[in-house]
């Protein structure tokens, strides 16, 4: 038995299963819901130097019904106040692979250790992308636009990069969910097969399944960056801001490490062979 397959075959059904995780995490509201690419919080909308009603611009409030912008005006100046749940706004996203997820915080956005009540996801879908500018805008009230909120164009134009990668990013997680599953199959017969050609074999689907899911990571973590980068450039003026899902990163550079790990087991295995079995009677040294 070439035991060593014992390992690749470890790596490879881990890989397989951390890398599904990373594509279906957040499909439902109580699945996974901590392991998102990045969390869009905007329930400090409102709260920015933008909005400073000492300064005569009343965009925020021109808009709204007499009574909806007394509340708000009482309340502008109020840290403690979750102006983004006074406009019928979640106070959270929680962006996943395939699908989005909202909420509010509890017991309000400003306690410590707050914590999240996902109300509701999107329907999980390969095409997916996020679309905060879209999403926002649906739930606003009625006469209140993104201008007068003063959403960023910066975060608009971010998302046709961010369309494009996501789509390249879930095609990558499919290809090396696919590979590390047949690399499960190719490490279990490795433990019973002889000679260098199946370890070559196996050394060939363990590296192209690293490649892909590294792409898949990499690109992940292009979005996440991109994406935070981009939106906490307005945290101070608008009060929106973004963080990356560190628990999801390591997930996904964890599986690619692992058929990193397999694909270096095989090539050993590759190069060494295994050893002929002595001849009854067969003596070392000759």
């Amino acid at each position: 038995m070439r035991l060593s397959s014992l390992l690749t075959l470890a790596c490879a059904i881990t890989a397989f299963i951390l890398s599904i995780l990373c594509l279906l995490a957040g499909d439902r509201r109580t699945f996974l819901q901590d392991t998102d690419i990045l969390t869009l919080n905007i329930s400090r909308l409102g709260h920015g130097n933008l909005f400073d009603t000492s300064s005569g611009d009343s965009g925020l409030l021109s808009g709204l019904s007499s009574t909806i912008q007394q509340d708000i005006n009482n309340v502008i100046g109020d840290a403690a106040t979750d102006i983004a749940t006074l406009l019928g706004l979640p106070d959270f996203f929680n962006v996943h692979a395939t699908d989005y997820c909202q909420g509010t915080y509890s017991p309000n956005s400003t306690a410590q250790n707050a914590r999240q009540n996902v109300t509701e996801c999107s329907k999980s879908t390969l095409g997916f992308h996020f679309q905060p500018t879209e999403i926002v805008q649906q739930h606003l009230p009625a006469g209140i636009t993104l201008g007068d909120i003063h959403w960023p164009s910066d975060i608009t134009d971010a998302e046709h990069t961010i369309k494009v990668v996501s789509r390249i990013m879930v095609i990558f997680y499919i290809i090396g969910i696919v590979l590390s599953g047949v690399a499960m199959f190719t490490a279990a017969a490795g433990i019973f097969t002889n000679g260098r050609l199946s370890a070559f074999f196996n050394w060939l689907v363990d590296v192209l399944a690293f490649l892909t899911l590294g792409v898949a990571s990499a690109v992940a973590t292009a979005v996440a960056v991109i994406a935070t980068n981009r939106i906490n450039k307005y945290t101070d003026e608008i009060g929106i801001a973004a963080t990356r899902g560190g628990k999801f990163l390591g997930i996904t550079w964890a599986a690619t490490a692992l058929m990193l790990l397999a694909s270096f087991v095989s090539i050993v295995q590759c190069c060494v062979g295994r050893r002929r079995p002595k001849r009854y009677g067969e003596k070392d040294g000759y």
